[in-house]
């Protein structure tokens, strides 16, 4: 076994260090803040506000823009409370509200906080749960700010969606804003004309992630485009190459690549789509030629895995099974077995044979969550240093108490709320990707 893998495995088999405890102490970290409370980074009340910042972990070396959300300081005393105290308060705040709440947890959420959720999933089974929950007064996201306007984008009427931390937002989500690509449409519209072609289908689509802000669902909305998951991008590309001629696929690149690659799409029609530069970078041949136009953006998590990082797992395992999150740069999809959304991840570790060993490319706590659920398996994590999505981090537990004992008092606090002009536009993109069936 290599040492990188060796390092992993000691990693997994490792109890996860609590809040407050030296991150260092389980092995090697991206960055040692990850030890600190998230609170650390947020705005106090009354002061100037401090540059945006996503905080240790995986984009920490990503700018946030200055639109990202702030949190201001949550009280002292929550601050101050160990993680075992606030775990009780916790459970008994929930047993007050009973029925009126529900928390929703995402994957990649902390064990210390996704232990209370009552649904765990990606961001769409997430939003999609909060729906079938119409009898809930509070939905709690423990997640990010893009997953919680979706969830109340689908929310009942009535139903107030609360992120227990402004500040968790998605660094891929901000690399791509409404100016920025109104901006680009405007240049590709210039370039494409709108006359549809022989076949009715217009020059361009326009087709946006699910990890993209509620003003983009509602751009998309208004232009005839959609919204896609990654789990049903292929789909969603099959549906909008049959209105358009061509795509134009943001925040993410990867997940737009790899998907239409996968499809058949040559890579040299596929141009990079910079929105620091006149048309994106590109000549406007290649912009003609283009059939996917792809948004300069990406997830911090999945950039870290690389094609050596599946070679080392080879090297331990020559029969080990490695998945990868089509989040990743397309040499590493192509260099894994097989690649998934983190639903897809989850069920072919629960359906594999036992004793199968996976190289896992996705969150650690994620992957390190598989490892404990599945000791019949050997999990490993592609990436031998634990550093975890920086803004899914700032979800702690004593914002979770917080906001619980805040409405346990009858205050609503940290609701997301996604404005009316804004919220039909986005509900028609993602209803039209509701009709598409992967």
């Amino acid at each position: 076994m290599t040492s990188v893998t060796i390092q992993v495995e000691q990693l997994l088999r490792t109890p996860r260090p609590r809040t407050g405890e030296t991150a260092t102490a389980a092995g090697g970290v991206c960055d040692p803040k990850l030890a600190d409370g998230p609170w650390a980074l947020d705005a106090v009340p009354g002061a100037p506000l401090p540059m945006p910042e996503y905080g240790p972990g995986s984009s920490n070396a990503d700018v946030a823009p200055a639109s990202t959300p702030v949190q201001q300081q949550i009280p002292a005393e929550y601050r101050r409370t160990p993680v075992p105290e606030l775990e009780a308060r916790i459970r008994a705040a929930r047993a007050t509200l009973g029925d009126r709440l529900v928390i929703l947890g995402h994957y990649y959420q902390r064990d210390e906080v996704v232990q209370f959720a009552d649904f765990v999933g990606d961001s769409f089974q997430l939003a999609q749960q909060s729906t079938t929950r119409t009898d809930a007064e509070f939905v709690v996201f423990c997640g990010v700010h893009f997953m919680a306007e979706t969830a109340d984008l689908l929310a009942s009427p009535g139903q107030s969606v609360i992120l227990p931390n402004l500040a968790a937002g998605c660094s891929m989500a901000d690399m791509a804003d409404i100016d920025s690509v109104s901006a680009c449409w405007d240049q590709l519209t210039a370039l494409y004309g709108t006359e549809p072609d022989e076949q009715g289908r217009v020059p361009v689509i326009p087709v946006t992630y699910m990890n993209s802000s509620a003003a983009l669902k509602a751009f998309c909305g208004d232009r005839g485009g959609i919204v896609c998951t990654s789990s049903n991008a292929a789909a969603v590309l099959e549906w909008a190459f049959q209105r358009g001629q061509r795509v134009l696929f943001f925040p993410d690149q990867h997940l737009g690549r790899n998907t239409a690659k996968a499809m058949g799409v040559g890579l040299d029609e596929m141009p990079l789509w910079d929105p620091r530069k006149p048309l994106g970078g590109n000549d406007s041949q290649a912009l003609t030629d283009a059939r996917v136009v792809l948004w300069r953006g990406w997830c911090s998590v999945h950039q870290r895995f690389t094609p050596e990082q599946i070679a080392g797992a080879r090297a331990a395992n020559p029969d080990v099974r490695v998945i990868v999150h089509p989040e990743c740069p397309v040499e590493v999809v192509d260099a894994a077995d097989e690649a998934g959304s983190t639903q897809y991840i989850k069920r072919a570790v629960e359906t594999a044979p036992p004793g199968t060993a996976f190289a896992i490319g996705t969150e650690i706590n994620m992957v390190r969550r598989l490892a404990e659920q599945h000791p019949e398996h050997t999990i490993t994590c592609l990436d031998p240093v634990i550093c975890p999505c920086s803004t899914m981090y700032r979800i702690h537990p004593a914002y979770l108490a917080w906001v619980l004992e805040s409405l346990v008092r009858g205050e609503v606090v940290n609701q997301v709320r996604v404005p009316a002009d804004v919220a039909d536009s986005a509900r028609t993109a993602l209803q039209r990707m509701l009709a598409v069936r992967p």
